[in-house]
């Protein structure tokens, strides 16, 4: 749908919206680290239940320490953190939590990422990490009506052949994810470093996603694409230094997963009102907002959204094409997302 005709579908389009009307419209979220949603209270629980010690005497200090000046530094924390992960009951908690939140948001579906490495390296067995996720999954289906699809992704500071190792893990548990992602450090770790573990895994008919664009050049964006194959691409906000690029990720309409909040706490933009999300929207670029590690960059999905409100007065129109991209550029099956637009637009005549 084109976005002229689009605006004669949404009423007021021009208006700034609301953080109402945009919690009422149908949205997905694509790019969500399991891990990254572990909020200090629940990291405590954890913690005294598998009597694991941290390095921080309150969950003030916690927050305190979420002070990131780039992604490296973030990272050390967020690993550190998931340590208290040991056992089933605690994935499904963490999984389970996360999704009340997306409840609250008006999330109707989601394909969160779940980092398998980060936890086989201490000696969790990857089945307790599955059977956990996935019962919390099943259940929000059941209970709350949020259709998921989990993708598995391997960490780019390791190497391929771990990465082949850890998908040949995952291989029993194949029923229970729907892609293959690629995450962690990006400065010095191309796309095209795990170029045969892409290939093996869209020869199992897995899709395709990876982090590129966010800290690392656009050149990266150009080898997810060519090199792994992927479906969407996670960040890609710096795609806007390369123009022939943005020509053709308007022409394909390849989907970004862009993340506000953690672009502006990881210092990609230095505020939230130089963030460029709204600007690609507007040259046809398929973007959509996600909040990526929400426990450590101070917002979930709604929160992301009312960022771009205030600081970047998202009208009306912009947020709903934001609502469709995210369907649009999701896995679920034609007739699902067929649905979820139907309601959207609903929602926007009104």
């Amino acid at each position: 749908m084109n976005k002229m005709n689009l605006s004669e579908q949404v009423s007021a389009h021009d208006q700034v919206a609301s953080s109402e009307f945009v919690r009422q419209l149908p949205k997905t979220e694509l790019h969500l680290h399991l891990e990254g949603s572990l909020e200090p209270e629940l990291m405590f629980k954890l913690a005294a239940r598998n009597n694991v010690d941290l390095p921080y005497a309150s969950v003030e200090e916690v927050r305190a320490a979420y002070d990131f000046h780039n992604l490296q530094s973030f990272l050390d924390i967020y690993y550190q953190c998931a340590d208290v992960l040991r056992t089933e009951q605690d994935f499904y908690d963490l999984t389970w939590a996360y999704l009340l939140r997306c409840q609250e948001d008006g999330v109707v579906h989601v394909e969160p990422f779940f980092d398998p490495q980060t936890h086989t390296d201490r000696g969790i067995d990857i089945g307790i990490v599955f059977q956990g996720i996935n019962r919390a999954l099943v259940q929000a289906e059941q209970e709350l009506n949020i259709t998921s699809g989990l993708i598995l992704c391997f960490l780019r500071h390791l190497s391929e052949e771990q990465a082949i190792e850890c998908l040949e893990q995952a291989k029993p548990y194949i029923q229970h994810f729907v892609g293959v992602g690629l995450d962690s450090s990006e400065l010095g770790h191309p796309p095209e470093k795990f170029a045969n573990v892409f290939s093996q895994a869209r020869a199992l008919d897995l899709r395709a996603v990876a982090h590129a664009g966010e800290e690392g050049p656009a050149d990266y964006i150009v080898s997810a694409l060519d090199v792994l194959k992927v479906d969407r691409i996670d960040h890609g906000v710096r795609c806007i230094e390369d123009d022939a690029l943005m020509q053709r990720l308007a022409d394909e309409q390849i989907t970004l997963t862009v993340c506000p909040l953690s672009n502006t706490r990881l210092k990609v933009f230095s505020h939230m009102s130089e963030h460029n999300i709204l600007q690609l929207l507007d040259q046809n670029i398929a973007v959509m907002v996600n909040a990526d590690d929400p426990a450590f960059f101070g917002g979930y999905l709604m929160q992301n959204f009312d960022a771009l409100i205030e600081h970047l007065d998202m009208t009306r129109l912009q947020a709903v094409q934001l609502a469709l991209n995210s369907i649009t550029g999701s896995f679920m099956s034609a007739q699902q997302q067929e649905g979820h637009i139907e309601q959207v637009l609903k929602i926007a005549q009104g």
